[in-house]
């Protein structure tokens, strides 16, 4: 099977209710991308404009192979449009307030799968019936993670143990999949010159990298405070990457758990693979259906008879930790997110339709349509629906 052989065989939408009018101070745009991240392309327009990115404000991160919609507004920004290398920008109107992830009502995707068997397209329409009967597990997928090293390292969690050295060498020069030519550069410096401050800031281009060596330089030894001086939105993504991680750990405990192996087949992830439910044996229905996780974070104050606090405990426990221990010690910012996510999603306004792949000679193409809630990935229901009937 191929996902997005092109970028065209992945779209996603931003549904949203949010207005426009002639009044108020927030500039409200809608963001067309192909090809780009979304921290990637707001960081182009706030180039082209000269933009401080906290004027900017948006609902989510879209993905990076696909040709992506989304909303953001800019806080008196310029009304006009902007096109920049299959980034375009298109202003909308004005709003009185700032457009935000509660502004998004839900995501439409439109995704081909290619290169498919017959046999594969007849187990992907089984799977879909399966979806519909039991639901689609919630879990955050591979492009939350794209922050996590070679080796499998989180940026957050060595902030979170104080090993604020490692941390930083993670976001500056590790290795990241999609790294251009000019980052590798960059990163093969930093790596050769660690530790040496004025040499490596000497053969640094100008940008984020060389600012914070900079800083080394005149404060060799307080790597807290140069993590501290990363961009907020990497930040941020870091954080939400570990956070997610163990968000997924969780739920992956209370699947086996509750529903057993019987009931249960496998989904590959990046970083393993996971269970999601085949069928729901009735007494665990509702439990099921109901389901909703915190986000783990030393902010979660758990009432003792939460039924989920065994399974944090378990899987924090997993990690050397507690979850009054998971926050970044000493630092007020950045923080992690506050807050519930369901467990199980439906797909709603699905559909399916095959037929023969004209880019794939006697293969077959299997087109989906659906919506998401924000913040739910299509990408696993893609998974669920290709993956062989595997016993995680």
């Amino acid at each position: 099977m191929k996902l997005k052989q092109r970028p065209e065989d992945f779209r996603v939408e931003e549904l949203t209710d949010a207005t426009a009018g002639d009044a108020g101070e927030f500039a409200f745009y809608r963001l067309d991308k192909t090809g780009w991240t979304t921290p990637d392309a707001l960081a182009a327009v706030r180039r082209r404009w000269q933009i401080d990115f906290r004027r900017m404000s948006y609902g989510g991160l879209k993905d990076r192979h696909a040709a992506t919609s989304q909303h953001l507004t800019i806080f008196r920004g310029p009304k006009r449009n902007l096109s920049h290398e299959r980034v375009a920008l298109t202003y909308l109107g004005q709003r009185a307030e700032p457009f935000t992830a509660t502004d998004i009502r839900a995501n439409r995707f439109r995704v081909t799968l290619r290169a498919m068997s017959g046999a594969a397209v007849s187990r992907a329409d089984a799977a879909l019936g399966e979806v519909a009967g039991a639901g689609l597990p919630n879990y955050f997928d591979d492009q939350r993670f794209g922050s996590v090293g070679e080796r499998g390292e989180f940026v957050a969690k060595e902030m979170v143990f104080g090993r604020f050295e490692r941390a930083l060498w993670l976001a500056l020069a590790a290795p990241y999949e999609f790294d251009r030519a000019d980052a590798k550069r960059e990163k093969a410096t930093l790596t050769e010159h660690w530790a040496k401050w004025a040499e490596c800031q000497a053969k640094l281009p100008k940008g984020h990298a060389r600012s914070l060596v900079s800083y080394l330089a005149a404060h060799p030894t307080d790597f807290k405070g140069a993590v501290a001086r990363l961009r907020p939105e990497l930040q941020g993504l870091y954080l939400s990457a570990y956070q997610s991680y163990l968000w997924n750990k969780m739920l992956s405990a209370w699947l086996t758990r509750a529903l057993g192996a019987a009931n249960l087949t496998g989904v590959e992830l990046k970083l393993g693979r996971v269970p999601a439910p085949v069928r729901v044996p009735d007494e665990s229905r509702a439990a099921w259906e109901s389901l909703a996780l915190p986000l783990p974070s030393a902010r979660v104050k758990p009432e003792p008879e939460a039924p989920w606090v065994p399974i944090v405990e378990e899987v924090l426990k997993e990690e050397g930790l507690t979850l009054a221990e998971l926050k970044v010690k000493g630092m007020q910012k950045p923080f992690f997110s506050k807050g519930d996510r369901a467990a199980c999603v439906r797909p709603e306004n699905l559909s399916s339709a095959a037929e023969a792949d004209e880019l794939n000679k006697g293969r077959m193409k299997l087109a989906l349509n659906f919506d998401l809630p924000r913040g739910s990935y299509a990408t696993i229901l893609v998974k669920r629906v290709t993956s062989p009937a595997l016993v995680p």
